[in-house]
């Protein structure tokens, strides 16, 4: 398996690139998001991969953060999306994005991407709303409000019910409706026990 590839960056279009590796060119298929971080035609480039290689193709996808190849990888692990519907996504929201709508389970937005309907929205919801990581998922949407002292002190209470066994789903819902009954300047562990007690 190809795990990147390391030369200079010969052509670069919006989905695609060749890179020249010791003379051989090799062209990788990229995300939206990695094309806008590339560096121009002739400098020096380094790409993370993904070899996709079947009976009929054999093709190189690229992208510049681990972040990207490891998105990619976890939709292309759903039923129904292969690597052109996984690129499209990438393409169409940001990983943190991606990451924000799984966790709040938010299938419309999901749906919104080309090639994604309804149903393989609700899969990916189901499928990778465990494999992302409490705190990543709680990175996710925290990185979408502002980060005020209150959503903070939420952040950190639902990651303590998370860390106590609760479900995350259930964690931030109990933590909601104690922040509104105890108010913005709640404490982490008020706001703990507060939801513990309900």
């Amino acid at each position: 398996m190809i795990t990147f590839v390391e030369g200079t960056l010969v052509e670069k279009d919006p989905t695609r690139v060749v890179v020249n590796v010791g003379g051989v060119g090799y062209e990788i298929f990229i995300p939206l998001s990695s094309y806008d971080r590339l560096p121009p035609a002739n400098a020096a480039c380094r790409l993370l991969t993904y070899d996709h290689v079947r009976e009929d193709i054999h093709a190189l996808y690229g992208f510049l953060t681990d972040d990207e190849r490891r998105m990619f990888l976890l939709l292309l692990g759903i039923s129904g999306i292969g690597p052109k519907t996984a690129l499209t996504a990438l393409s169409g929201m940001s990983v943190r994005d991606i990451k924000a709508a799984i966790a709040q389970a938010d299938v419309k937005r999901l749906s919104s991407i080309s090639g994604i309907g309804r149903k393989t929205a609700e899969r990916i919801v189901v499928e990778l709303k465990d494999k992302l990581g409490a705190g990543e998922a709680m990175e996710a949407i925290a990185a979408g409000e502002e980060p005020t002292a209150e959503n903070m002190r939420m952040r950190d209470a639902i990651l303590a019910l998370i860390s106590l066994g609760y479900k995350q789903a259930e964690a931030q819902k109990l933590v909601r409706a104690v922040v509104l009954k105890a108010g913005p300047d709640a404490t982490v562990e008020e706001l703990v026990r507060k939801a513990l007690a309900r």
